[in-house]
């Protein structure tokens, strides 16, 4: 297994400053441990949430920041202690890399709610080091933050799940939506709604994208899947759909209105918010109470469920619909993201690309 305690360095492509542009930077890689698994990354997909952070949007980035939380990679080393995971094993590394393991969502299954969760980068790992995603050569996670990519899985395909496809697998299957039957809508047909239209009709949904225009009308019907498509701009057409929908996956991450949206949940609905917003949303309070209808959230979702919808998706044959990259396009990838230029998912050939030009 060779020795884990040396430190390694790696180079990835990282923002600088809130322009966002990124450029090679080699770093050091945070000190290994036995519970560690060292990954050549091979591919990693691009989220919204990524250019949030490299422009500081949220006002709480820290560079020079390596993007990347979508990470499909091969472990190249593990520690004395990690028993789950074998040299050549093609593995993923999402969202989170560290927890307190202590607090009741740790407890539970429930990690990414943790208080003391550690992001897979822009955060301080507990050796004091900087974390850096996966736009690099290689990283270094704990092995509970690492799963295994089930064989056959493209690596490209399995990228965008870590993130986009577990987002909306958890709170279909923790509000037990996850039922044959169930009349969904998904506003937003991105990244991650157009993962969430396979997924809940993979488990027997009657799913209707929502958009504000026809745009992407034969795109979601003939390509993704959809059932329907409703224009919300169509006043007719939203009066007719009022109260029919059990829930509705709001994957929108600018402020928008959601009266409309509460209005077309039946009794019990849901409106299960996903996209990043720094704004207050807002409604009106009998929108919720004449239908005790619900406005909740849902973030990522847990490594057990990291695992579960992996297996889902490949029992189901599901395929994320990407466009593979190299490195050295990520500037205009992030650019086309910022103006929804992309079908519906960037993943970037991170083991085919030359790292340092």
């Amino acid at each position: 297994m060779g020795s884990l305690e040396a430190e390694r360095t790696t180079t990835g492509w990282a923002a600088r400053d809130s322009s966002g542009i990124l450029s090679p930077y080699t770093y050091t890689l945070r000190n290994t441990g036995p519970e560690d698994v060292y990954v050549k990354v091979l591919s990693c997909g691009i989220c919204h949430s990524d250019l949030h952070q490299v422009k500081n949007d949220l006002g709480m980035s820290n560079y020079p920041m390596v993007p990347g939380h979508e990470v499909v990679g091969e472990v190249l080393e593990v520690g004395s202690d990690v028993t789950k995971f074998r040299v050549g094993d093609v593995v993923g590394v999402g969202l989170l890399v560290g927890c307190c393991r202590s607090c009741n969502p740790c407890k539970t299954d429930n990690e990414q709610y943790c208080n003391k969760k550690i992001w897979s980068y822009n955060d301080t790992y507990l050796d004091g080091k900087p974390t850096q995603g996966g736009f690099a050569g290689e990283l270094v996670a704990d092995q509970k933050f690492v799963v295994k990519i089930p064989d056959g899985m493209a690596w490209e395909q399995a990228a965008p799940l870590l993130c986009a496809g577990v987002t909306v697998y958890s709170p279909l299957k923790h509000f037990g939506l996850n039922v044959s039957g169930l009349r969904g809508g998904i506003l937003g047909l991105g990244g991650v709604g157009h993962i969430g239209v396979k997924i809940a009709k993979a488990m027997g949904h009657h799913v209707t994208v929502i958009s504000s225009s026809d745009r992407k009308k034969e795109e979601a019907l003939e390509h993704v899947g959809a059932d329907e498509f409703l224009i919300s701009s169509d006043a007719t057409k939203m009066q007719e759909a009022a109260d029919s929908f059990d829930y509705i996956i709001d994957t929108v991450p600018v402020v928008h209105p959601l009266v409309p949206y509460l209005s077309l949940l039946r009794l019990d609905g849901k409106l299960i918010l996903m996209g990043v917003i720094g704004a207050p949303l807002e409604f009106v309070s009998p929108m919720v109470m004449l239908g005790r209808k619900s406005i909740t959230g849902s973030f990522v979702g847990s490594m057990k469920e990291t695992e579960e919808m992996l297996e889902f998706c490949k029992e189901k044959g599901l395929t994320s619909m990407i466009e593979v990259v190299k490195m050295d396009y990520v500037n205009t990838a992030f650019e086309r993201l910022e103006k929804n230029d992309v079908r519906y998912r960037f993943v970037v050939d991170v083991a085919g690309s030359n790292l340092n030009p």
